[in-house]
C-alpha cells in the first residue's frame, strides 16, 4: 500500500523551469513590436513571464502589433521553436531530476502555457517516457494563474493511474514545479504540493509553496521531504 507521504507524480512547468526559453520569447517580442513601429521594454517583457499566451498577445497589441491574437501566438511560437532547434537551454538540474524520477518509476508530465508545437519540441528532445504527456495553453480555456491546466493534467494522470494500479492518485502526493508568479499561483490553487524555483521574478515565502534557489543537486529524496513538511493546507 502506498504511504500517504510517498511521491506519486511530478508536474513540470516548461518555460523558466525545465528550459530557459524566456530570452528567446523576449527577443522575439522586441523584434515583433519593432517591426510594427511600437515600443517595448524589459519591464513589459517580464510582466508576460508565465502568463497565458492570449494575454501576452493582447499586451503586444497594445504595444502596437497590428496582428490578431492567434497570429501573434503562432508567430512567436514559431520563432522560439526555431531557436530551440538550434539549442535548447535546459535549466540547471532539471534533466538530472527527470532522469532520477524516471529511474525510480515516478511519473512526470508537463503543464505549460506554451502551445503544442513548442511543448512537443521540448518533450521530444528528452528520452522516451521521461514526460508521459503535455498539457499546453491551447488545450485550456483559462491560462495560469487559473489552475485549469493543472486540474486537466492531474485528472488525465489520475484516470490512467487508477486504471493501472487500482489505487487513487492523490494531489497531496503530487508535486508541481514552477518558476513564475502566475505558475505557482495556478499550481497551489490546484491543490498539489508546489515547489517554486524562481527565475526571472522573485516569489514571496507566503506558506503556499516551498522555495528553492535551484534544482541543481535536487533528487527524489529532496521532493519526498517536501511532502513530509508541506506548509500548505491539505486539499481533498
Amino acid at each position: 500500500m502506498v504511504g500517504m507521504s510517498e511521491l506519486q507524480a511530478v508536474f513540470w512547468d516548461m518555460d523558466g523551469t525545465l528550459v530557459d526559453t524566456e530570452p528567446y520569447w523576449i527577443e522575439s517580442e522586441y523584434q515583433l513590436v519593432k517591426d510594427h513601429g511600437g515600443t517595448w521594454n524589459e519591464e513589459k517583457a517580464h510582466q508576460l513571464v508565465g502568463q497565458a499566451l492570449t494575454y501576452s498577445a493582447s499586451v503586444l497589441q497594445e504595444a502596437g502589433v497590428q496582428m490578431g491574437v492567434r497570429e501573434i501566438i503562432d508567430h512567436l511560437t514559431a520563432q522560439v521553436v526555431s531557436r530551440c532547434g538550434e539549442r535548447i537551454p535546459w535549466r540547471p538540474g532539471a534533466r538530472d531530476l527527470l532522469n532520477e524520477l524516471h529511474r525510480e518509476r515516478i511519473r512526470s508530465a508537463m503543464v505549460t502555457m506554451s502551445f503544442t508545437p513548442l511543448a512537443r519540441a521540448i518533450a521530444e528532445a528528452l528520452p522516451t517516457g521521461h514526460l508521459e504527456f503535455v498539457v499546453t495553453g491551447d488545450m485550456v480555456s483559462a491560462g495560469k494563474p487559473d489552475p485549469e491546466a493543472y486540474h486537466l493534467a492531474f485528472d488525465t494522470m489520475a484516470a490512467d493511474h487508477e486504471h493501472r494500479t487500482g489505487a487513487p492518485l492523490r494531489r497531496r502526493q503530487c508535486i508541481a514545479i514552477e518558476d513564475s508568479i502566475p505558475g505557482t499561483a495556478a499550481a497551489a490553487a490546484s491543490g498539489m504540493v508546489t515547489l517554486a524555483v524562481p527565475h526571472y521574478s522573485p516569489l514571496p515565502d507566503n506558506g503556499q509553496w516551498h522555495l528553492m534557489d535551484t534544482l541543481s543537486g535536487a533528487g527524489v529524496s529532496t521532493l519526498q521531504e517536501l511532502l513530509v513538511r508541506d506548509p500548505s493546507p491539505a486539499t481533498a
